[in-house]
């Protein structure tokens, strides 16, 4: 693993790093408060040897006599002679084992110097008994020292620099807690980050091109608002927008040789925005002038009915059952921008009835009356309809959820559709946060944010708007299409009338007029009157165009087809 690579994981997991950081230093600076303080006192003993002994005997005979001796010296201070006496002057409330393990002795190299500490909880007592330990170890020094058949010893251990105050403890040492606080926190986080990296199956992106062999078909952006507002292809504009609308420019060129056109939406298991996903994606290729079917084949927990505010009692079980047409119970959405086919009675078995020979039929006749048919499937790990559904249809679409659907979760899903030998389209990352896109795409701007233009700034007689007379029609009830005004007989049409010569003042005639004027209304009301010729969706022929502020920019390419019921077909 590269530096680069941990680098990306530190980013990634920093709110590990910073749990562990934060918990490692807080329980330094617990441990810190709660040690007591701790004084050490320090004296200093210096040993010379006599001349009175050994008369002949030079000086550095001397020196080197007190060096080779001081060395043992310092395991003196340790014994009962030395601390049993201290103790006794001292009135300490100690043994001599306690007070062993707070009296030290060293001799620095190459001197005869005897350096004694002492340590405490308080300061004046541990200088008390640095100061005695090395008064009494001179006393010792000396009467070890002494020849047995009498006289003066030749070592003499002097205090030459008695031990002052402590002013401050040497214990607990704050700064150095602290920053070996930090340090390790800092080590458990990295430590923690990585394995919690490497022990991560979620899907994150990358994955998916690993397990499918082809990159992801869109990813689908983090939008807090979507449990308010789910239906983001409405909004007319922002990111969420164009996420969906490149899905929908996708697909159409997925497969130049075969497009899809009944397309499955499912997921390896639920909440991971499959209906989200397929409301979203069906409302976008109907804001491009398609004819587009949201059929709700999820039986077991039907919501797409419920996103988009509409009946779903009855709907495609009943259909399949026999109980009532197809055309009766397609329902036009939205002014007829799009037809769905709710989900309709819960059966008891839904796998049967999705997989029967009348749903085959049903997909089969919607694929001949519309350009794309979308259906919502159930997750396909829990249960087997989505399998069913999409070896029926063209294909598939899998979404993974960014974060949360597990790598063997989204194997599994795959394999179940090869097992019944059903094309995988391609899949759809979903709810990818700011940080996710910058990691999948290499940025996180919103483009369609910075470049949308507020409405206000468009002249008034540019943008059509509806009547305000309250006649906007219902959006699940069909409305008869109006017939056209009579025409003004004129004498072209009379069987036996003479035709009048009406040439203007320019010198052209009335039929060269009629087809300059048609084709200046034609490129004047192109905006306010498109379903002249073409019809509207629910079949409200002739009727104007309101162009709602939600879909204001979609392209309408493609003649729209009536039915004359008022449903789409």
């Amino acid at each position: 693993m590269t530096l680069r690579a941990y680098l990306q994981i530190l980013l990634k997991r920093w709110r590990i790093v910073v749990a562990c950081l934060v918990l490692v230093l807080g329980s330094a600076g617990t441990l810190t408060y709660l040690t007591p303080p701790t004084y050490a006192a320090y004296a200093t003993a210096f040993v010379s040897i006599s001349q009175a002994g050994t008369a002949d005997a030079s000086i550095y005979q001397s020196s080197q006599f007190a060096m080779q001796r001081v060395k043992s010296y310092t395991e003196v201070v340790k014994s009962p002679d030395v601390l049993q006496p201290v103790i006794d002057d001292l009135d300490l409330d100690m043994s001599v084992s306690d007070l062993r393990q707070v009296v030290a002795a060293e001799n620095p190299v190459d001197t005869v110097l005897i350096k004694i500490s002492a340590t405490d909880a308080k300061a004046s007592r541990a200088q008390a008994i640095a100061n005695a330990v090395s008064d009494q170890l001179g006393l010792v020094i000396e009467r070890l020292e002494t020849p047995r058949e009498g006289g003066q010893s030749p070592v003499k251990v002097t205090t030459t620099v008695p031990s002052a105050l402590p002013r401050s403890p040497i214990s607990p040492r704050i700064p150095l807690n602290m920053a070996l606080g930090l340090l390790a926190g800092l080590a458990l986080g990295v430590i923690v980050a990585v394995i919690r990296e490497q022990q991560d199956t979620t899907v994150k992106g990358d994955e998916l091109e690993e397990l499918t062999g082809r990159a992801a078909l869109a990813l689908i952006g983090l939008n807090p608002a979507v449990k308010t507002q789910p239906l983001i292809t409405m909004q007319g504009h922002g990111r969420g927008v164009e996420e969906f609308r490149s899905l929908r420019t996708t697909l159409q060129f997925v497969d130049v040789d075969q497009p899809p056109r009944v397309i499955v939406i499912t997921s390896a298991l639920a909440a991971e925005g499959k209906t989200t996903t397929a409301c979203n994606l069906a409302i976008a290729l109907a804001q491009s002038s398609l004819r587009v079917c949201l059929v709700e084949a999820d039986m077991r927990r039907p919501n797409a009915a419920t996103l988009l505010g509409v009946d779903g009692s009855i709907g495609l079980s009943n259909v399949v059952a026999g109980q009532i047409d197809l055309a009766d119970a397609l329902m036009p959405w939205h002014r007829g921008l799009l037809t769905i086919l709710p989900a309709g009675t819960t059966p008891p078995d839904p796998t049967r009835l999705l997989g029967s020979k009348n749903m085959a039929a049903v997909l089969a006749t919607l694929r001949a009356d519309f350009d794309f048919v979308i259906i919502d499937a159930p997750p396909i790990l829990p249960v087997s309809d989505a399998a069913v559904l999409a070896r029926a249809a063209d294909g598939a679409v899998l979404v993974a959820r960014y974060g949360k659907t597990r790598r063997e979760q989204l194997t599994s899903a795959i394999a179940d559709l090869e097992a019944v030998k059903a094309r995988l389209i391609g899949t759809a990352l979903t709810m990818v946060p700011a940080r996710g896109q910058r990691d999948l795409r290499g940025h996180d701007e919103d483009y369609a944010a910075i470049a949308a233009v507020s409405e206000n700034d468009w002249p008034a007689a540019a943008i059509p708007t509806a009547p305000n007379d309250g006649s906007v029609a219902d959006d699940t009830k069909p409305v008869a299409p109006t017939s056209p005004a009579p025409r003004e007989p004129s004498t072209d049409d009379a069987g036996g009338g003479t035709a009048k010569d009406t040439r203007g003042s320019d010198g052209s005639s009335a039929p060269e007029r009629d087809r300059n004027g048609a084709g200046d209304r034609d490129r004047g009301g192109r905006d306010r009157d498109r379903g002249d010729d073409r019809g509207n969706r629910d079949g409200r022929q002739g009727a104007p165009v309101s162009l709602d502020p939600r879909v204001v920019g979609t392209s309408f390419s493609k003649a729209m087809k009536p039915s004359g019921q008022g449903r789409v077909h």
